[in-house]
């Protein structure tokens, strides 16, 4: 099988008593192999009596599916070609999810449950999951019960929400899996590397597993510890790629949220879950997606030595092409309670994008994703804003940031403002209010992109090498 693999991802979970907002968070980088792979954005309709095979196109993984399916936001490849990578969204019910995160299982554990070639891969697991299920750990069930019919392709991790829940789910091997709960005063940072550790099969509540996969670990003699059953020791990796690629994002984003906690960015004991220092706000989860290291010998666009500039694959990179953040605040409340934060191009560059999940339609300039550069396409603005800042980017980083922060001002703003106008709405009047607003949102950004993008060009134009000025002496 030949694609473009979607697997060098970054995952942030904060649970809602962690978080400044009191609502749940699931969050990722979603990056490429390539530097360039356009994206799109949009709600995908609910649908009723349907009688249709799915045919993934990258393995042709062929599933039944339901008659019914709920309205969902929706991220997938502009091209489908190779499978459709939805990757996530949240859909009517108030349920969301973010898949995936890839991760590598070991040798040993794969010797005896081989990955399926033709069974569940990263880009089928939106489109057969999420349409489907009405709670987090619904999510959770759904996937297991595919994997225990068709097996897994790859190995991943998952992420799950609704109010009340946080479910991360990493599948190791071809049917072999685990799943936690993440406590509400919790966060986790996840980069490519199994990270969840023990389990307590006695306590169902918060976590699950895979069926047998205790008599699995047993029977071939796979557990190196004496003492406890740690998913992440006995089908993880711990390798030098580990720690250049993977663990030094995972200590960052603890560096963030726990400053005073001194750790090694190359350790292997780094925890998967941590109580943060301060309760954490979207815009801490968007700096972290957006980082590259910032304020350490190890930023690329730094002033450190080149061989630390070169050290660690940072969390945000010219290969992440959507990066979302997922905000589920509560329905009991708000008619409006899911909010998914979009950003395309590199996150360092772009803002974050707010956009109501019940809705009819997210905007027109999201939807459509064209195959060349088209400033009229949200991907494609952002696309050639990140590849303007970066080409000047001791000159335009500082009017960049400016202009994320203006535009991240405008957006807690207009949330509040449509909380308080949607405050009385229900049903179909508030759905095609919201679709409005999206529409109003996208717009504003858009516009304020173009602006700013029309400034760094014009200012841009004046640094050309090929500008002559004659000296009055000559």
């Amino acid at each position: 099988m030949k694609r473009h693999p979607h697997s060098a991802c970054t995952s942030i979970m904060v649970g809602k008593r962690a978080a400044m907002e009191g609502t749940n968070y699931i969050a990722r980088n979603e990056d490429n192999f390539v530097a360039n792979w356009p994206k799109r954005f949009y709600v995908q309709k609910a649908v009723s009596d349907r009688h249709e095979t799915y045919v993934s196109a990258y393995n042709k993984l062929t599933v039944e599916l339901p008659e019914t399916a709920y309205r969902y936001t929706t991220s997938p490849d502009a091209n489908p070609d190779e499978g459709l990578y939805e990757e996530d969204g949240i859909n009517e019910k108030n349920v969301g999810m973010s898949a995936t995160e890839s991760v590598t299982a070991n040798e040993k554990v794969l010797a005896y449950d081989p990955l399926i070639e033709n069974g569940v891969a990263e880009d089928s697991i939106t489109t057969l999951v999420l349409p489907y299920i009405d709670s987090a750990r619904d999510g959770v069930k759904k996937l297991a019960e595919l994997i225990a019919k068709y097996g897994s392709t790859e190995s991943n991790g998952i992420e799950f929400f609704d109010n009340d829940d946080i479910w991360y789910m990493e599948i190791a091997t071809g049917h072999q899996w685990v799943a936690i709960r993440i406590p509400d005063d919790c966060y986790a940072v996840a980069a490519n590397q199994i990270g969840i550790e023990e389990i307590d099969f006695n306590d169902p509540e918060n976590y699950m597993w895979s069926n047998g996969i205790q008599e699995f670990v047993t029977e071939n003699n796979l557990n190196p510890d004496f003492d406890k059953w740690n998913f992440r020791h006995i089908f993880g990796t711990d390798t030098k790629m580990d720690r250049h690629y993977n663990t030094p994002r995972v200590w960052y984003g603890q560096k963030v949220l726990n400053p005073s906690i001194e750790q090694n960015p190359e350790s292997s004991d780094l925890p998967f879950l941590r109580k943060p220092e301060r309760k954490v706000s979207v815009e801490d989860i968007q700096y972290i997606l957006a980082s590259h290291y910032n304020e350490t010998r190890f930023d690329p666009m730094g002033s450190g030595s080149e061989e630390d500039k070169k050290r660690y694959r940072a969390i945000s990179l010219s290969r992440t092409m959507n990066s979302h953040i997922l905000q589920m605040r509560d329905p009991k409340k708000l008619g409006n309670a899911a909010i998914e934060w979009k950003g395309f191009g590199i996150p360092s560059f772009s803002p974050y994008v707010p956009f109501f999940t019940n809705a009819n339609e997210i905007d027109e300039s999201y939807k459509n994703t064209p195959e060349k550069m088209d400033l009229n396409s949200a991907y494609w603005l952002y696309t050639a804003l990140e590849f303007v800042v970066e080409s000047h980017y001791a000159e335009f980083v500082e009017p960049n940031l400016a202009y994320q922060k203006e535009l991240s001002e405008w957006a807690r703003r207009k949330i509040a403002a449509v909380d308080k106008e949607s405050a009385t709405m229900t049903g179909a009047k508030l759905t095609e209010y919201l679709t409005e607003q999206n529409k109003e949102i996208a717009k504003y950004f858009n516009d304020k992109t173009k602006s700013h993008l029309a400034d760094l060009v014009t200012k841009g134009a004046e640094m050309s090498k090929l500008t002559f000025k004659m000296d009055p002496n000559l």
